[in-house]
């Protein structure tokens, strides 16, 4: 889980820091085979319900369920089998019966009970015997059913089992993804891996350009690292700017253009100073600052200019591109364009830079 800066289990050093958090992208990438093993797994148990719902369905049941409850018992079976069998012996006791002459009177006597028709007893027993017949094919396709059910219940049981912990891995993958995307419900910030990094660069730049701002507004303005989110959005990049007046926290979108310059030009300070300090000590010598200068007060460009001068006193060259007429006595070197008509062109003005 990312962990804000200032975490006790965060290491402090970025070194160390970007060497946990390596460790952390090659567990996501070692994962990646059990994610996709998992997948495999699903679309397999999903082909083994497909083929248990078509077998269901040729044996005549509606679903799963229905089939397991028509499986007979063994008892069961035994006893329809006992039932056929005495079935059999009752139908040839009647047909030895039926067979036996003293049955049949003399010839010329006559006798009170009508003469059975042995069309209507004929018919009757054909239409018995295809309905056994009948009985003993259910039973039959019954019992080929119930094999090929049971049979298949324990392969979805086995399937099962072995999916069970691949499972488990895959909900660990899911949680720690969404932790990293910034989508779990465990990341109450709602932040990214990528974002909680820049988050912990922007913590250091804020730290250092506050010192900066707070020279040029004369101990007014701080810059502060926020990670509040703000409504549903993601957090871990937001920057308030304390009012030393006020005591109060400010966005910076309600900032004047003046104080958005000032916030703007210490936060380029301070991402300078931390690039240098990152990249073992390589300085930037060079800053230009592109306009901004005409919406500041007299007292705020003195305290802007002194902050430049500062970063001229460490062997450092500061350029300013403005149109702002009071830099020209401000500014001791200058090099001014010249429109003409044959093109624009340029000429120094004042000493020679050292």
């Amino acid at each position: 889980t990312p962990r804000s800066p200032g975490d006790p289990e965060d290491p402090g050093d970025p070194g160390a820091r970007a060497d946990l958090l390596t460790r952390r992208a090659e567990a996501l990438a070692a994962a990646a085979p059990a994610v996709r093993a998992v997948r495999d797994t699903a679309e397999h148990l999903k082909l083994a319900d497909d083929r248990l719902a078509e077998a269901v369905w040729r044996a005549g049941f509606p679903r799963a369920d229905a089939a397991r409850a028509a499986v007979l018992t063994p008892d069961a079976r035994t006893a329809l089998r006992r039932r056929v069998e005495d079935h059999d012996r009752r139908r040839a006791a009647v047909d030895a019966l039926l067979a036996d002459p003293d049955l049949h009177p003399p010839a010329g006597e006559t006798v009170d009970d009508p003469a059975p028709d042995p069309a209507l007893t004929g018919a009757e027993l054909r239409a018995s015997e295809a309905r056994w017949r009948a009985a003993a094919a259910a039973a039959d396709t019954a019992r080929a059913r119930v094999t090929d059910i049971e049979a298949l219940s324990r392969a979805v049981a086995t399937g099962v089992r072995e999916l069970a912990p691949r499972r488990e891995e895959s909900r660990r993958l899911t949680l720690l993804a969404g932790l990293t995307a910034g989508t779990a419900g465990e990341n109450a910030y709602r932040m990214r891996l990528e974002t909680y990094v820049l988050a912990a660069r922007l913590e250091q730049v804020a730290a250092v350009a506050g010192a900066r701002l707070d020279r040029m507004t004369a101990g007014r303005y701080l810059l502060e690292h926020t990670d509040i989110r703000s409504g549903r959005g993601r957090s871990g990049l937001g920057l308030h700017v304390v009012d030393g007046w006020t005591g109060r926290r400010r966005d910076t979108a309600t900032l004047s253009g003046g104080e958005s310059f000032l916030v703007s030009l210490s936060l380029a300070l301070g991402l300078a100073d931390v690039v240098a300090e990152e990249a073992g000590g390589v300085r930037l010598d060079t800053l230009f600052v592109d306009e901004g200068f005409g919406t500041l007060d007299e007292q705020s460009l003195d305290d802007v200019l002194d902050v430049l001068d500062s970063l001229r006193e460490r062997n450092r060259s500061v350029g300013i591109v403005s149109h702002v007429a009071e830099l020209r006595s401000r500014v001791p070197v200058q090099l001014e364009i010249t429109k003409g008509r044959r093109g624009s062109g340029l000429r120094l003005r004042g000493p020679e830079p050292v």
